[in-house]
């Protein structure tokens, strides 16, 4: 088997293989994995020649689900350059931040988020191109489809090294202030291999992505996992009506479904069809043989449900960013422990420390952490967190975990403030510091707290400046109110809390630091 070293090269090996195998499909539209190939092989001469982008330079990727994102991700890889996925739901200020932080040079988007695009480039110096994807021209944006209509035969694969940075990954940190993990090539490379070996995928598989690719779960396991093995993949902008994604499933006989907790959720008390519960389903109609959930933890009750009522496996893992990103899986045979998160994948270890950094005894409770081909190089442009985080080849998760004499792992709680909102990241401080610019805001504190349909929501705690003639008119509901409208203007929907609740006071400690677990 040919030693891959990097992404551009198992693009080339995969359609070398399957060249008129389809890899991708989104509506009606097909595309092959020679012709992914040859698209993204003129985008990156495109990109070299016309656009001068020189190896290691950062190209921003601000794009819905699409065959064009999959386009210019390996595109990018090709040129040598840097992939920096953005958020869609994020913000312009939000944006600024990993630009100017990245260094991106160019930006690769869609008319949806034209205006974003052009206010960005008056306020981040480094960006001096906006690669439009769409039929319609501008004047201010060069034409996507043109970088992809010309046959110039160079890149610069040769060139790419196991351990040059192939994405950068923006992730919230403890400071609210987003991090950017620098993934390596070879870390998403032996990722994905692990991952096929864990799951046994094959050429004969089709996955539907209905993840967002922006997402280090969904660019893994929706994207780049099945590229590694030529199976063929349907994408989906968003997964509503999820109807309409349950008619794919059976009518293009897809075999892998990977989703988050509130998705399963949701199916396991869905009204269907009786002949897709029927007991021959998995035999006859549904083609599905593994449904993977991931992004945030899957409620024991909502597995049993799920399996009981599709009879189709459904494999819980774990994973974060900086580890590109999975770390374990339940195994696909074998003994599957309700409440793990599996055990750790081929080529990547696990243990559970304390606060000295020595391991636990077995059953007992510490800090996750994990060592292996696929952890990070560290994070772009944070030196003193990378010392906190990577210690003598070790990924310290921040996350609380045990394990059992087989070695599979439990996770019991995060070290860290994080609220996982349907497995997109959301800290605390970046929300009260939004909070504490409102004109009205004395004090502010954020928690999290359970959401049957999202599993983690924000709750903001807030006490008022003293009565003014500002407030004295107003209601605690219209305050309430009020804030969210702020919050909804600076930051994505989904850090929104769901709940402000406004105090005459919040309980501190000594030193008048807030006690956030009396909160809790």
């Amino acid at each position: 088997m040919t030693q891959i070293c990097n992404l551009a090269q198992m693009l080339k090996v995969s359609a070398a293989q399957h060249e008129k195998r389809t890899a991708l499909i989104y509506g009606q539209r097909k595309v092959s994995y020679r012709s992914l190939d040859e698209q993204s092989d003129n985008l990156s001469a495109s990109l070299i020649g016309d656009l001068k982008i020189e190896k290691g330079q950062r190209v921003a990727l601000l794009l819905f689900n699409r065959p064009e994102f999959v386009i210019s991700y390996f595109g990018i890889l090709k040129a040598g350059a840097v992939i920096v996925p953005v958020n869609t739901m994020l913000k312009t200020d939000e944006i600024k931040y990993m630009l100017e932080d990245s260094g991106a040079i160019a930006l690769i988007t869609s008319p949806s988020f034209l205006y974003t695009a052009f206010e960005l480039r008056t306020r981040v110096e480094s960006l001096r191109n906006i690669i439009l994807v769409s039929r319609k021209k501008t004047q201010e944006t060069i034409d996507f489809h043109s970088l992809l209509d010309k046959k110039p035969k160079n890149n610069r694969i040769g060139q790419i090294a196991r351990d040059d940075t192939a994405v950068i990954m923006y992730t919230s940190g403890t400071t609210g202030r987003p991090k950017g993990a620098e993934l390596t090539h070879y870390n998403l490379v032996s990722n994905a291999k692990s991952s096929s070996c864990a799951i046994k995928i094959s050429v004969k598989d089709h996955f539907v992505c209905v993840l967002p690719l922006f997402h280090s779960f969904a660019a893994t396991v929706c994207m780049l996992l099945p590229i590694f093995c030529g199976s063929k993949v349907t994408i989906f902008v968003s997964p509503r009506p999820f109807k309409r994604i349950l008619r794919t499933i059976i009518r293009k006989r897809v075999t892998v479904f990977t989703g988050i907790p509130s998705m399963f959720n949701i199916l396991k008390d869905a009204k269907l069809p009786r002949m897709l519960t029927a007991p021959l389903v998995s035999r006859i109609i549904n083609p599905l043989r593994l449904c993977i959930s991931g992004a945030a933890a899957l409620p024991v009750d909502t597995l049993a449900r799920f399996e009981k009522k599709f009879k189709v496996p459904l494999i819980e893992g774990y994973g974060l960013t900086e580890a590109s990103p999975v770390v374990s899986l339940n195994p696909l045979k074998g003994m599957r422990k309700p409440g793990s998160i599996g055990l750790a994948l081929p080529d990547v270890q696990v243990r559970a420390v304390d606060k000295t950094d020595k391991e636990v005894p077995i059953g007992e409770v510490g800090e996750l952490l994990v060592k292996g081909l696929n952890v990070m190089k560290g994070y772009l442009n944070q030196p003193q967190a990378n010392i906190e985080t990577l210690k003598n080849g070790w990924l310290y998760t921040g996350d609380l975990a045990k394990l059992d004499a087989d070695g599979y792992i439990y996770i019991v709680g995060r070290k860290k403030e994080m609220v996982n909102v349907r497995g997109l990241n959301v800290y605390p401080k970046e929300i009260e510091d939004a909070l504490y610019e409102h004109p009205l805001v004395k004090e502010a504190a954020v928690i999290r707290i359970p959401d049957k349909h999202k599993g983690e929501v924000p709750k903001a705690f807030v006490v008022l400046k003293e009565e003014s003639q500002v407030t004295s008119h107003k209601s605690q509901n219209d305050i309430e109110h009020e804030l969210l409208s702020y919050l909804r203007e600076r930051l994505a929907s989904y850090k929104i809390p769901k709940y402000i609740e406004i105090r005459q006071f919040l309980p501190k400690n000594a030193t008048g630091k807030i006690l956030k677990r009396n909160l809790q």
